[in-house]
């Protein structure tokens, strides 16, 4: 279980109450890429002499509506998958100037990519985008919404404890099943909704090297290892203060800043909105504070 952790630059929250250590590890969901599959690193053909002391992508591309969008994985280890799929979704809208805005489907992500890990039971970032690039990804948005080829399947649930608005999650579930049709209603066809990328890659771990990819291409996918006092995040800048390492987990860095004169990266979690700073947290930009700046992948998408 959970004690409060030591508090400096962020405050806890009640979150994750009375859950084991288990089940937060099943939830992270990266898994240690023993196949040492390897991107090539991004040869970077812009360079910006001034950064911005803050950048949000949310504010610099208005008109990209995923951009602020808060997925939930439900009880599922989906993480690696889930933010691969949130940047890739930006990454066609900002790339097509806001003429392309799709939602690229987790679920079809989750199930059919054999070669990316074990699905609901974690996975591989870096195999993600290579699939994507390969396979392809159908459309679909959040569980019920009707959005999209493949909407994901999987009930948005209560990862800490507190039941409103959504039910608690409870027994983890397994890998839904991989099905290439699309749901009854949509109208293209499965094969004819396939989106692909045009290139992925590393993004090198200094802070100028990331900040100049999302400021040119929009939010990446960053991997770190998660800590037993991470959970309990709820605002301000997180860095580790206590409790052991639990497991591998995927978000989606869109901007950074400073607060009270800490560097942060703004990072978008895959936990609903009841989690968090309303779905999103801070981290300690600059340390490569629990390996966030050292697992950055990104794409870019075929339009």
């Amino acid at each position: 279980m959970y004690d409060r952790p030591i508090e400096t630059t962020w405050k806890a929250g009640p979150t994750f109450k009375g859950k084991s250590v288990e089940f937060v590890k099943r939830l992270c969901g990266v898994i240690k890429d023993e196949l040492e599959l390897i991107l090539e690193e991004k040869v970077r053909d812009i360079t910006y002499n001034s950064i911005p002391d803050s950048f949000d992508s949310r504010t610099k591309w208005p008109n990209c509506p995923t951009i602020a969008e808060i997925r939930d994985q439900s009880s599922c280890g989906s993480s690696w998958a889930f933010a691969a799929v949130e940047a890739m979704s930006d990454r066609y809208c900002i790339a097509s100037m806001g003429k392309v805005n799709v939602r690229v489907s987790a679920e079809d992500l989750v199930t059919c990519c054999s070669s990316c890990g074990f699905g609901c039971n974690g996975g591989y970032p870096e195999a993600a985008w290579q699939y994507w690039k390969y396979h392809g990804l159908v459309s679909g948005g959040e569980y019920n919404s009707k959005h999209g080829c493949r909407p994901y399947t999987l009930p948005k649930c209560g990862h800490h404890g507190i039941r409103e608005p959504y039910p608690l999650c409870t027994q983890p579930y397994p890998t839904p099943e991989c099905v290439r049709k699309c749901e009854a209603g949509f109208h293209l066809t499965y094969g004819q909704d396939k989106h692909y990328g045009k290139s992925v890659y590393t993004v090198g771990s200094s802070v100028k090297d990331i900040q100049t990819e999302i400021m040119t291409n929009g939010p990446v996918e960053a991997s770190f290892t998660v800590f037993a006092d991470f959970p309990n995040y709820k605002s301000g800048v997180y860095q580790h203060m206590s409790g052991s390492a639990l497991k591998g987990h995927a978000v989606k860095i869109l901007g950074w800043g400073e607060e009270n004169g800490t560097p942060y990266w703004l990072a978008a979690n895959s936990w609903n909105p009841t989690w968090g700073d309303k779905g999103y947290f801070k981290i300690l930009r600059g340390k490569d504070e629990c390996g966030i700046e050292s697992s950055i992948v990104a794409g870019l998408p075929q339009l």
